[in-house]
């Protein structure tokens, strides 16, 4: 049997699973991967993707308890292997980001369902927080970005406006990872109510280039909003140490530590290896991100590029589309197909489809800001709706939608890093390599987990050894499968097809009177 002296675990709380990944820092090893799927492990929530199943296309919400009692299934499983609990020196969570969750003084949730991401129900009050505060120019000089249906200032505004007493009962407004490492802490004895930068950043309520909340936007909210905001504590800190009662049912040393945490997409930068400038991640999950690092705040004047901080200490300017998988897993179970399946039926397409374009708008969009969007299919003739066409249309469409919106990011780079579900398609990495006219290499196993688990035993040792170096960490554990390393082999095809997508998403997206046909639609 191994003998472990010093491991550290990331956990990795997604839409669709939570993930649990533990490293061995000394020998470069990871010893354990383990990973609970909502809608299959905990049928009785009743989600689908990880989401509640509603009718309303506008609402994506899920029950907080979900991500807690995941968590527990992991921790088990790891027991029942009798995995070395006691070795584990310090835990970090990575969340989904934006999602809200609330709580009373006692730790009660004020609301037993967590607005997510892509829930797009609070498109009035984003309107009305600009509104009220003069315009988006002055909303994008005051938090660094626009107000979006994805971020949490939205979500908490549409709380106080229709759920009054919950809001009023509510002490604590909490994003995801924050809520789990309440638990991890203690929860209801004694847990600790604590932010950070990185997630933070994704709220529309702070600048990210700021130590302060956005007072005058907390205060269009409610004028007791900043009181319910936790402290943000540095990232690149511990913020306590694990409960009692989790150390003595699963056998956790007591001195364990609980870092900072931070949001997905700043985890999965450092799980990917990018931690300095000049390298670019894009995330290929349900939703769709592309983000750099920089040294110092990058605030986009349209609000389409997410002005975020990073998890140790700098800056993420990043993109998202909030349609990505979902097309995608849709035509894969509508024709039993496999990935591998998928790339075979490509072939009988040629690349750019003969200018057949899709508009992969299904659940509205986040980049570009259409909350009420629907698909839209563009040349396609009477003979053209057939299983290959509409394949090559639903990848090429996802992968041109974006980098529709990359093109706008001040980088230069020469690779992208791919993680996420769908890099295990040969037809995306190819796709994405093709339409961005740029290598592309996928990272192997769980990125945000990996970067989480990498990033506690950084802050653990911190100081301590140069052994422990950012640098260092993600060199050692940090492995790329250099066998499918794609280059670009059709960007001649691609370059005119991605300027006329932009054309016409920019003519389609153009009000030509007061009507917007979105918004009249979304309702039928």
């Amino acid at each position: 049997m191994t003998i472990y002296n010093d491991l550290f675990m990331g956990i990795d709380s997604s839409t669709q699973s939570c993930k649990a990944l533990v490293i061995d820092p000394n020998n470069s090893k990871i010893v354990h991967v383990d990973s609970v799927n909502f809608d299959k492990d905990l049928p009785h929530y009743e989600t689908r993707n990880g989401v509640i199943r509603s009718d309303d296309r506008n609402l994506s919400e899920a029950n907080p308890q979900m991500w807690i009692d995941a968590l527990n299934m992991l921790f088990a499983r790891m027991k029942q292997s009798d995995f070395p609990f006691s070795a584990i020196r310090a835990i970090s969570v990575s969340g989904q980001q934006h999602g809200l969750v609330t709580l009373d003084v006692q730790g009660n949730l004020t609301r037993n369902r967590s607005k997510l991401w892509n829930d797009n129900s609070t498109v009035e009050e984003c309107e009305l927080l600009t509104e009220k505060l003069g315009d988006v120019d002055k909303m994008i000089k005051a938090v660094g970005n626009s107000q979006r249906t994805g971020y949490t200032a939205g979500k908490i505004y549409h709380m106080y406006r229709h759920e009054p007493d919950a809001a009023a009962q509510t002490s604590t407004f909490f994003l995801v990872h924050n809520y789990i490492n309440w638990y991890l802490t203690g929860g209801k004895n004694g847990g600790v109510r604590v932010m950070e930068p990185g997630d933070v950043s994704g709220m529309a309520l702070r600048h990210p280039g700021a130590t302060q909340w956005a007072t005058e936007v907390c205060n269009i909210i409610a004028a007791d909003l900043s009181s319910k905001l936790p402290d943000v504590k540095p990232a690149d800190a511990m913020i306590g140490t694990i409960s009692p009662e989790l150390a003595d049912t699963y056998g956790f040393d007591p001195a364990c530590l609980i870092d900072a945490g931070s949001g997905d997409n700043m985890y999965g930068a450092i799980g990917t290896g990018n931690i300095n400038p000049g390298l670019v991640t894009v995330s290929l999950g349900t939703s769709g991100t592309a983000y750099t690092i920089f040294e110092d705040p990058y605030v986009d004047p349209d609000g389409e590029i997410a002005a975020f901080a990073d998890s140790t200490g700098r800056y993420l300017p990043l993109l998202c589309v909030s349609n990505m998988a979902n097309g995608y897993n849709q035509i894969l179970d509508q024709y039993n197909m496999s990935h591998a399946d998928y790339s075979k039926i490509l072939t009988e397409t040629p690349a750019g489809n003969k200018g057949r374009l899709l508009f992969p708008w299904y659940m509205g969009e986040r980049t570009p800001d259409l909350p009420n969007a629907a698909p839209i299919y563009w040349g396609f003739g009477l003979d053209d709706f057939t299983k290959p066409v509409l394949c090559r249309a639903v990848l090429e469409g996802h992968v041109l939608n974006l980098y529709d919106g990359f093109r706008k990011m001040p980088v230069e780079a020469g690779e992208i890093r791919l993680t996420g579900g769908l890099s295990q398609s040969e037809a995306w990495c190819q796709t994405i390599a093709d339409v961005f006219n740029m290598e592309t290499v996928p990272v192997e196993g769980e990125g945000a987990a990996l970067g989480a688990a990498i990033h506690a035993a950084w802050v653990y040792h911190r100081g301590s050894s140069s052994d422990y170096s950012l640098e260092n960490l993600t060199q050692s554990l940090v492995t790329v499968a250099e066998d499918r390393r794609k280059q670009p082999k059709n960007a001649d095809v691609y370059r005119p097809i991605r300027d006329a997508y932009r054309e016409i998403s920019l003519r389609i997206r153009t009000q030509a009177d007061e009507i917007d046909p979105f918004k009249v639609l979304s309702k039928y």
